[in-house]
């Protein structure tokens, strides 16, 4: 024979003892050399090659796990005329094998949600069937059960039964680490000071908390949502707002934070300063009444006080809390200010039609000076209760 009949005649001897080599069953190592439409060809040594079919290779979304030049593992199926092989069994132990060391380990998976079953949903995991409960797919009840089909989520592994084929998993669990991971590297970071955007999570008669990220949320409390008075906290912010807020305490190693709103506007007692002298005559709202007097905002943000002394003497001693109400505008004249610690003492003009009337305004001012003169062991003067008011 000529050296070319020598040479096809060892490579058929060749891959004609590796065909007999192979036994059905067998798990053998190639690497692939050619992709087609149908069937593939494996490199399983020498010159030998075996044949396996291409949706063998492919993934159960049907898109190709491998390429030419890769390393397989696959079952030898048949050796009459040739190898060929199958994953099939391959892929079944690879993967139960690696979703039980997930689960030992508490390791993530990949899962793809394919549709919502009785109680929960139907994941697939590693071509495995698994079960999600609708309480495990996230960490708040979803409006729309069936939003999560066709989804790809990571997955934690709760229950590996009956070597796999009763799988139970949960993506709750590994969204409820990592917001716990996040929260602490939340607290940690949060100074006194800082400027941090949230959201409303929540609005109380006392004030709102408010989601900073990773499940920490702060309290919004109602005296520090605005430099006015504020009754009705919903009337400042609405859940689900998004809102920029000041850190202005961090308790208990980032358990308790409390979270100022006023802070980031512009304070009306700078303005004051400036705009407020004693002697003058400013038309306010009355917000409270106490037994000591009553509170008087003269503009949003800037409050005084009405000391019970500043009224005209009309026979009851609680007559003067009886001639006004909550909610009442009235004239107030400008007795003391104290704009550093944020406090103006004001007497109220008793009628509207004393500006317009000097004598009155006149008798009312003489009743006020009356009472500033007034001995100490008495009564006490004006100047001296409005003081003692004005610190409580």
């Amino acid at each position: 024979m000529s050296d070319p009949e020598v040479e096809d005649f060892a490579a058929m001897f060749e891959a004609s003892v590796k065909t007999r080599r192979f036994s059905r069953g067998q798990a053998i190592d190639g690497t692939i050399v050619a992709i087609g439409p149908d069937t593939s060809l494996v490199n399983v040594g020498g010159k030998g090659e075996a044949v396996i079919e291409t949706a063998d290779l492919k993934d159960h979304e049907n898109d190709l796990e491998f390429a030419v030049g890769d390393r397989i593992q696959a079952i030898v199926v048949n050796t009459v005329g040739g190898i060929t092989l199958s994953r099939k069994g391959i892929k079944g132990a690879a993967s139960l094998r690696q979703l039980e060391d997930a689960f030992r380990a508490g390791l993530p998976v990949e899962g793809k949600v394919e549709r919502e079953v009785k109680g929960g949903y139907e994941v697939r995991v590693a071509g495995q069937r698994g079960f999600c409960p609708f309480s495990q797919i996230d960490t708040v009840r979803s409006a729309d059960p069936a939003q999560h089909a066709g989804h790809t989520y990571s997955f934690r592994i709760i229950e590996f039964k009956d070597g796999g084929k009763n799988l139970v998993v949960s993506r709750r669990a590994l969204l409820e680490d990592e917001q716990k991971a996040g929260a602490v590297a939340l607290r940690s970071s949060l100074a006194v000071g800082a400027t941090i955007t949230g959201r409303v999570a929540s609005v109380r008669e006392f004030g709102a908390f408010v989601d900073l990220g990773a499940g920490v949320q702060g309290l919004l409390h109602v005296s520090e949502m605005g430099w006015s008075r504020v009754t009705d906290p919903s009337s400042i912010v609405k859940v689900g707002e998004e809102i920029t807020v000041r850190v202005l305490r961090v308790d208990n190693d980032g358990e308790r934070i409390s979270l100022g709103l006023k802070q980031l506007l512009a304070d009306p007692w700078v303005a004051a300063a400036s705009s407020y002298e004693v002697g003058q005559v400013k038309t306010g709202r009355i917000t409270r009444i106490a037994d000591f007097g009553a509170f008087v905002e003269l503009e949003p943000g800037v409050e005084a006080l009405a000391h019970f002394s500043t009224f005209a003497p009309s026979g009851r001693a609680d007559a003067w809390s009886q001639s006004i109400a909550v909610g009442q505008s009235a004239p107030f004249e400008i007795l003391a200010i104290d704009v550093d610690k944020k406090r103006i003492g004001v007497g109220m003009v008793q009628d509207g039609a004393e500006i317009r009337d000097g004598k009155k305004v006149d008798e009312v001012r003489e009743y006020r000076e009356r009472q500033v003169a007034a001995p100490s062991g008495g009564i006490g003067s004006l100047a001296d209760q409005l003081r003692g008011a004005l610190k409580k």
